[in-house]
Order: structure tokens, then sequence, then C-alpha cells
């Protein structure tokens, strides 16, 4: 099956992310829909303007990216009959994403796939409730959706096979790195791994084995460094099975094992101190200005890093 036409609904921070995406396909027509327009298409082009600034864009290439992309508030918009993929990317909230996707088998077309964005919810729970089980597959792109180039394509119990490649292939030809994740396991591959690294940290945090700055440097400034060019499995074969056998054998039974959030999460989520979200009250305290600086310098970092050029 050829896609064609996308229809991108909720235009957060993700939906906007693949709305850039997407737009780097020149055979591709893009319709963002969201219930209202919080000048949605100024938030796509601003994240264009900061690829140029690094030499990545155009201008010219902007023009053209967003004379791909339309904006709907119009649920009834003939996009949604015209589809060939419909990708969510409302909130992380079972019944939302089930009731919506009742709602777009009843506008799209048989044929027309469904893909879920989610970071850990069940692929197969989400498409309980729609006819065509086998259309709905899951997308997890990772924030931010422009720039990490990692997308999960997750199957659920039901996601055909054919589904499941013509995603894949149509992340690839958006530039993205797709990779199946063959089974619906809760965390799919990459937050299984990354939050048994948090739930570790969390654990020499409430132990004060460190400070949660000093937890950060050692990620940073050690293996942190070394994870983007060597991952865990090559990293076995270089230092070799025997020596990974070893340390596992000796460290496995000192590693925290609980399988209930962190008290330190529990307590900072009931006084509400979120963190950023919170005016910057959490694990650390952070001003404004270090917030907009961290939010920031992790974008100017993932350009540098990817595109390997500077302004």
């Amino acid at each position: 099956m050829k896609i064609n036409n996308i229809v991108i609904v909720g235009s957060g921070l993700i939906g906007k992310g693949l709305a850039l995406v997407y737009s780097g396909c020149k055979d591709l027509n893009i319709t963002l829909y969201d219930v209202k327009d919080d000048n949605v298409l100024d938030g796509v082009y601003k994240n264009m303007c900061q690829l140029e600034a690094h030499g990545v864009f155009t201008k010219d290439e902007i023009e053209n990216r967003m004379n791909r992309i339309a904006f709907t508030t119009d649920f009834d918009d003939p996009c949604f009959a015209e589809a060939d993929l419909v990708a969510e990317c409302v909130f992380e909230e079972m019944q939302l994403k089930q009731n919506l996707f009742v709602q777009l088998e009843g506008k799209c077309r048989k044929d027309a796939i469904f893909a879920t964005n989610t970071s850990v919810m069940s692929i197969t729970e989400i498409s309980a409730k729609i006819e065509h089980k086998q259309r709905l597959v899951g997308t997890h792109f990772w924030n931010p959706a422009h720039l990490i180039p990692l997308v999960e394509i997750v199957k659920s119990d039901y996601t055909s096979d054919e589904v499941a490649q013509t995603t894949l292939e149509l992340l690839e030809r958006a530039g993205k790195v797709a990779v199946l994740c063959k089974k619906d396991v809760p965390g799919f591959i990459g937050n299984r791994m990354q939050h048994a690294l948090w739930r570790e940290a969390l654990w020499i945090l409430e132990n004060e084995v460190a400070d949660a700055d000093t937890i950060d440097k050692t990620v940073r400034y050690s293996f942190g460094m070394r994870l983007p060019q060597l991952g865990p499995m090559e990293n076995i074969d270089m230092v070799g099975a025997d020596l990974a056998y070893n340390v596992h054998a000796y460290l496995f039974n000192h590693l925290d094992n609980s399988t209930t959030a962190s008290p330190i999460l529990e307590e900072l989520k009931n006084q509400g101190k979120l963190g950023f979200k919170s005016g910057g009250d959490g694990l650390q305290q952070w001003t404004p200005e270090q917030i907009e600086k961290s939010r920031k310098d992790l974008n100017e970092h993932l350009i540098k890093m990817i595109y390997d050029k500077r302004s």
C-alpha cells in the first residue's frame, strides 16, 4: 500500500514534530487536526527555523515543507476519508485513545492504517473497541520527535505484518531509524531499558549514595558518552560474555528490583513538585532561565550530534 495522505490527530509537541518529519517526503500530503488552533503551524515553522539556523534547512526548503502541511479543526474534513494513514498523538489516556479510534473508524477507509503514538501503553488494549484491529499499529516517537531518529513500530496481538511493514517503510522514507518491536510488551524496547536505569538512579538517591546532580554527571561523563556509538549488546561482545557474566553474577543481587514506583517520586507528586512543569521545584531546583536553557540545550545538542553542523 502506498501512503500519500496522512492525518495527524493532536497538535502538541509530538504532533507538530510528526508534521515536520513527514513534510520531508515530497509526495506526502499532511493535515494536522486538533479541536482548537493555538498557532499550531507557527509551532512547526519555529522548529524548522531552529534547523535553518544550523544550516540543516534552507528558507526554500522550509517554504516547501510548510506548503505540504495543512491544519483543520473540522472533524468532518474530507482529509479523514482520504487518509491512507492516521497518526494519533492525543493525551496518554487509554479510554480517550480507544474512543478516538472508534470515531475514526466511522470516518476513514477500511484499509487506512491507524498509528497510535504512545510510550508505554498496550497497543492491543488501545485497539480493543475497533472492528478492524489488524489495521492499528504502535509508532513510538521519542521527544523531540523531529530530532530523535528512532521510532519503534509496535505490533499488537492483531496487527498485520503488512501494516507493520508499510508503516516501517514510510518512516524510513521520512528519514527515521525505524525498528520493529515484535511483541506488545509494556514499555516496548527503549523505555524498558530507560526506566530500568531510572529505577537504579532513584535507588542511589533514596539511599544517599549520591545526590541528583552527581548521578546525572556520572551518566553524562561515563557510559552515557559511548552509548550513541556502542549499544549494550555490542558492548558485551566487545568486553566478552565471560566478563559480563562474572560482573552480573556478582552485581545483580545488589541492584534494585522494586516492582513499585519510587517513594521519592510519590512524595514529589503528592506535593505538586513536578519539576519543570511546576515551575522548577522537583528533584532539583530550577529557575525559569535554567529551564529554558535545559530545553534549548537539548535541542542544540541533538541537532549538532545528528547533523554534525555548527551555526
